[in-house]
């Protein structure tokens, strides 16, 4: 696994306040499918309700790892990326809580959780572009609709 994040994911209780926030403070945000993406650098900040967030990790907010509604994404060029990072992190020592599969914005994921129950999503989604750095870039989401 490259030493990197590609995403953080936020789970916020009302998505229009958060986003207002944000952009308040002058970030620049898209919103597809009740969801804000935000290019944050080289990587993305990414605003979803956070009780969709936690059944998406394969949780509920009352889990006994008491899941703080923030997810760490490792985005990846392949599904086989994928499959092979869960792997090892399960030898590691980390709870797989989402096998990977295919997921609803057609790519293919699995999330693990670290010892202290902070939630990973390995990811391979084939419309956000890695550069060879492993640094992220939003597609204009715009452009697509």
């Amino acid at each position: 696994m490259e030493q990197r994040v590609s995403l953080v994911t936020l789970g916020v209780e009302d998505l229009e306040r958060s986003r207002a926030f944000y952009e308040e403070l002058g970030w620049h945000g898209q919103e597809v499918e009740e969801t804000v993406f935000f290019q944050a650098g080289w990587m993305a900040l990414v605003l979803w309700s956070r009780k969709k967030l936690a059944a998406d990790c394969g949780l509920t907010e009352e889990a006994p790892t008491g899941f703080d509604g923030v997810v760490l994404a490792h985005n990846v060029r392949s599904t086989a990326e994928v499959d092979a990072i869960i792997k090892h992190a399960k030898r590691a020592g980390a709870r797989i809580t989402r096998a990977p599969a295919p997921t609803f914005y057609g790519g293919y994921a699995g999330i693990f959780l670290d010892p202290d129950g902070h939630a990973w999503e390995v990811a391979h989604n084939p419309g956000f572009t890695l550069a060879p750095d492993g640094s992220l870039a939003l597609p204009d989401f715009s452009a697509s609709g």
